[in-house]
C-alpha cells in the first residue's frame, strides 16, 4: 500500500520544498527514464498551470470527461505514484528544445501564484479534463504531477 505525502501547493512550506527541487535542476541534468531533456519538463510541468489558469485550452466533450474523471481521477489524485514512462495527453507532450531558464523561471512563478491565489481559489474550481475539483484535489495533482517528474531526474 503506497502512502505519499505530497507537499501542499498552498502552503509556503510546501512551494519551498518544491523551489528546492527546482534549483537542484541544471540544464545538463539527465532523466533516468523518459525522452525529456530537462528544459522539456519544466515546460511540460508549466503547461498544467497554463491549463488551469485558461491560458490554453483543452476541448473534451461529456462522454471523454465523463471517462477521465472516472478512471483517471483516481490515478491523478490517489496516493499510488505515477508509472513510469506512462501515456500523457498530446496537449502536454514538449518535444521541441527549450529555453531551461525561461522555464525555469515561468515555473517558479506559477508554483509561487498558485500558493498566493490559494486553497479558496481553487475549491471547486473546474479542470477542463476532470470536472470540479476540491482544492485538495488541485494541490495533489500538482504535487504529484511535479513529484513525478523531478523523481524521473533523481531529484
Amino acid at each position: 500500500m503506497y502512502k505519499t505525502v505530497y507537499p501542499n501547493v498552498f502552503e509556503v512550506s510546501g512551494v519551498e520544498a518544491m523551489k528546492s527541487r527546482i534549483h537542484k535542476l541544471t540544464p545538463n541534468t539527465l532523466p533516468q527514464w523518459g525522452k525529456m531533456n530537462a528544459g522539456q519538463m519544466l515546460a511540460h510541468l508549466n503547461v498544467a498551470y497554463d491549463l488551469a489558469y485558461g491560458k490554453v485550452e483543452m476541448k473534451s466533450n461529456f462522454f471523454m470527461r465523463f471517462l477521465l474523471r472516472t478512471f483517471l481521477l483516481p490515478v491523478v489524485v490517489g496516493d499510488k505514484p505515477y508509472v513510469k514512462n506512462s501515456r500523457t495527453a498530446p496537449l502536454f507532450v514538449v518535444e521541441d528544445d527549450r529555453d531551461f531558464e525561461l522555464e525555469q523561471s515561468k515555473l517558479i512563478r506559477n508554483i509561487e501564484k498558485m500558493q498566493r491565489d490559494g486553497s479558496d481559489y481553487f475549491e471547486g474550481k473546474e479542470s477542463a479534463s476532470l470536472g470540479k475539483l476540491t482544492a485538495e484535489q488541485w494541490s495533489r495533482q500538482f504535487a504529484k504531477h511535479f513529484d513525478h517528474h523531478f523523481s524521473q531526474f533523481g531529484l
